[in-house]
This record gives structure tokens, C-alpha cells and sequence, in this order.
């Protein structure tokens, strides 16, 4: 018999939609046809590649109110989830106007001419992609893009928490010749992840650091590579240097985004001593006028908790912050509304670093802000967590450039936030500490990732 897989509404919090999971044998049966399909995919060439991924594009214009409508539902969010789907064509787009550069070929010869190679770039026959609920549909997407013009077949397991895109989405791809040939959705949970990395040639994973050992472990023990983009405890330094007013609106930004619910967002601001307190000040009032969408998905601009254990690691948090002396400036519950939960905007002072809010990933829309002397002490506290994804310095250009340089994280946003997307067709990042695992997800490092290099020497007869 088959299994059912039960899908919770994140704003009435009542199940309403439910998904047959495939069985092994059946994801196996998928699997060797996106095998056997990937080899017409390659033969096809970059040019053929290149306009299917542009067809799907527009495939998926036709089919666009019933993907961001699924995508709602999934999340509670409406504008983000337009923002989703307006995601993946920008990113397809620039995927397809940079493959080519990237992907040049390579020669050259010694320096005496006796040798010469040509770089060969074999891809990944079929790669393995594990992604998260917060983002559903770009980030199921966003290694998959480069992966398929680089050549490879993809599947895709997203989560099982957020799936009701999947349905709409794959009819648009289907639209697509030769594109639905070689990308296939499987909706399950662990086990069916677990099958994705038995059957596929690499994997890239999006989540948690708890899953992405257990991905890690598995992929090495089958001597596969794997690449995972994990979670965040992103610092953001706010210099003396810095106008509060600006500070606070890129704060607010990067902490309240998706309610919160991003692996990038900012979760530990540290102000300098004579900008601390405009800046909190400043916080709390723009914190106050961000509503949630209680009343609606258009209503209000904070949308549910998606994932409802989420709510008591956020109720955990704070409860450990209050007990050891965190003050509340707004904010600061849990609300439950017809059986969905949302988490109020939330300034924090007299927060310090043995809080769990400032060393684990919070995903909520808390701002716990502490105070600092020195730059060296910033850079210290900055960099006291086991993560390494990005960070925020705000200020002065120069000194918040050279600060910047000294925070262990991939990403370092200098006077805004997440900015990595309107330079990722070149720019390069990797993760530090345990927020990741692999080469960048960006730049011409994103193709890369699903090719192999052979190197073809060739001896020239002697002239």
C-alpha cells in the first residue's frame, strides 16, 4: 500500500492536501529514464540547453497563478512567493547569458611546445538535489538551473513540509521538450530523501546542519560528493560611523525577510557605543510598524511560522534570553490565530553571547542587539559561532571594508544586505564553519559544481 503524506495549511494549521509518496522501486524506475535521457540532454549542446531553459520560462509564465497560488497556500506569503517565481526566470535568464563564458573551453601548451592539452568537462550524469521549506520553489531550483545547462539531469526531492507547487510546476515543465525529459520532483520525506542520494551521481542539500551531516555521512560512505548549503547566525556590525536611521532599515530588512524564516537573514546586531542607542531606538520603531498578515495573505507583511516545531524553538529562545536577563523592547510572543502561528517582530537588548539566541539559528523574526567598545571587540563577537555564512557591516565604506575582511563568514554585506544575487553571476562565495560544505553555489563556481575535468595531453612530435 502506498504512503500518504499528510500536508499541514501554515495559516489555519488544519491538514488539507496530501501527496502519494513514490516508492523505491518507482523513484528507481524514474531514475534510470532521466539516465537515459541525459545523454540526448548533453548531445543537444549548450545552444539546446540554453533555449529549453528559456522555454521554461515561459512555460512557466503560462502557468503562473497556479504555481504562486500553490506557493501561497505552502507558505501563508503571497508577495514572497511572487518574488519566488520571479526568482527563477531572473536566475535562469542570467544562467543562460553567462553558460557560455563559463563554460569555454580550456586549452593550452608547455612552454616549450611539446605539450598541449584541451580541458574536457564531463557532467554528472544524474545529480541529486535536497531543498528546504522555506524558499520552495527557488531554492529546489537554483542548483538545479546551472546543473542542467551544464549538461546533467536532476532530481529533486523538496520538502515534504511545502509541496503543493510541485503539482503546477512539473506541468509547466512538461510543456518543455527535451527539459522534462531530464527533471523529475519526488515528494516524500527522509526515506525518500535518503533514496535521492542512493540513486543519483552527487548531491547538493539546502537545510539544516543536523540533516546535512546525515547527507554528508551518506554520500561518503558511497564515495559521492556532496556540496551543502546549510544555516546561519548572521552578525551585523553597526559602526560609530554608521547613520542609525540607515542601519536600522537594513536591519529590519535583513532580520524581518520572510518573517525571518531565511538562512542569510541577520540575527546578532552589535552597535557601537554612541550609535547604540539611536539605533535601538530606531529599531523599535520601525520594528513597530511592520505588521503581520493575520487577517489575510495581502494583509500585513509578516507572514505565519511555516513549520509549526519551528514556533517552540523560537518560544525556546526567548524564554532562555528573558531568564538570563534579555529585555524585550517590542515583540516577543507567539500568536496563534485559527490555528496558525506567527511570531511577533522582536527587538532584544541586554542580550549576551551565552544566550542560545546569539549561537543557534533562530529562523524567527527576533533582533537581539548588544553593545560594543572596540572594533577588535566587534570582530571578537562577530565571530564567536560555529557559523559562517555572511555578515552585515555598516558604516563608514573603509572601515566597514576592513572590518568586513576580518569576519569568518562567505558573504559580507558592506552598507546593505544579501546583495550576493545582483553580483552572483561572477562573484564567488563559500561557507565557513558549519553553514555549508563545497565550492560556491555562485558565479561561474555554480556550473562547476556538476562537472568533472579531464584533462587531455598530447605529446606534438618533435619539429
Amino acid at each position: 500500500m502506498s504512503e500518504v503524506l499528510e500536508v499541514r495549511n501554515p495559516r489555519s494549521g488544519v491538514v488539507d492536501y496530501h501527496v502519494t509518496v513514490p516508492n523505491r522501486a518507482a523513484m528507481q524506475a524514474t531514475c534510470e529514464g532521466l539516465r537515459a535521457a541525459q545523454s540526448n540532454w548533453a548531445r543537444i549542446g549548450l545552444e539546446g540547453r540554453k533555449a529549453a531553459m528559456l522555454q521554461a520560462c515561459d512555460a512557466v509564465d503560462r502557468h503562473y497563478d497556479a504555481i504562486v497560488e500553490a506557493l501561497t497556500v505552502d507558505t501563508g506569503r503571497h508577495a514572497m512567493s511572487v518574488a519566488e517565481v520571479e526568482g527563477f526566470k531572473g536566475i535562469t535568464r542570467m544562467r543562460v547569458a553567462t553558460a557560455e563564458a563559463a563554460l569555454a573551453p580550456l586549452t593550452g601548451v608547455s612552454s616549450d611546445g611539446g605539450l598541449a592539452f584541451r580541458q574536457q568537462y564531463v557532467p554528472y550524469q544524474l545529480v541529486g538535489i535536497i531543498s528546504p521549506w522555506n524558499y520552495p520553489l527557488i531554492l529546489s531550483l537554483i542548483d538545479a538551473i546551472p546543473a542542467l545547462l551544464a549538461g546533467s539531469a536532476v532530481a529533486i526531492k523538496p520538502s515534504e513540509v511545502t509541496p503543493r507547487f510541485v503539482e503546477p510546476l512539473c506541468r509547466a515543465f512538461a510543456e518543455v521538450e527535451h527539459l522534462r525529459d531530464v527533471i523529475a520532483y519526488f515528494v516524500g520525506g527522509g526515506e525518500t530523501g535518503a533514496a535521492v542520494v542512493d540513486l543519483t551521481d552527487m548531491v547538493v542539500f539546502t537545510g539544516s546542519v543536523a540533516t546535512g551531516r546525515k547527507v554528508q555521512e551518506r554520500t561518503a560512505s558511497q564515495f559521492k560528493t556532496a556540496f551543502l548549503e546549510l544555516g546561519g547566525n548572521d552578525p551585523a556590525v553597526v559602526l560609530d560611523s554608521a547613520d542609525a536611521d540607515t542601519a536600522a532599515e537594513i536591519i529590519v530588512r535583513g532580520a524581518l525577510e520572510n518573517s525571518g524564516q531565511l538562512c542569510c537573514a541577520i540575527e546578532r546586531v552589535y552597535a557601537g557605543e554612541k550609535v547604540y542607542a539611536a539605533l535601538v531606538d530606531r529599531l523599535v520603531e520601525r520594528t513597530r510598524a511592520v505588521t503581520m498578515n493575520l487577517d489575510g495573505v495581502e494583509s500585513g507583511e509578516l507572514g505565519p511560522i511555516i513549520l509549526d516545531r519551528q514556533a517552540a524553538i523560537i518560544r525556546a529562545q526567548l524564554e532562555d534570553a528573558l531568564a538570563k536577563g534579555a529585555r524585550v523592547l517590542t515583540g516577543g510572543r507567539i500568536v496563534e490565530k485559527d490555528g496558525g502561528l506567527w511570531c511577533e517582530p522582536t527587538v532584544l537588548v541586554d542580550v549576551t553571547q551565552d544566550m542560545a539566541i546569539m549561537q543557534d539559528e533562530t529562523f524567527g523574526p527576533i533582533i537581539p542587539v548588544a553593545r560594543f567598545t572596540t572594533v577588535d571587540e566587534a570582530v571578537r563577537l562577530a565571530n564567536d559561532t560555529v557559523f559562517g555564512l555572511s555578515a552585515a557591516v555598516i558604516g563608514d565604506e573603509d572601515e566597514a571594508i576592513a572590518v568586513g575582511e576580518q569576519i569568518n563568514a562567505g558573504g559580507l554585506w558592506i552598507n546593505d544586505f544579501d546583495t550576493m544575487g545582483g553580483v552572483g553571476a561572477r562573484a564567488e562565495k563559500t561557507a565557513f564553519g558549519v553553514s555549508g560544505l563545497g565550492g560556491s553555489r555562485y558565479g561561474f563556481g555554480g556550473f562547476f559544481r556538476f562537472l568533472r575535468k579531464k584533462a587531455i595531453v598530447v605529446r606534438k612530435p618533435a619539429a
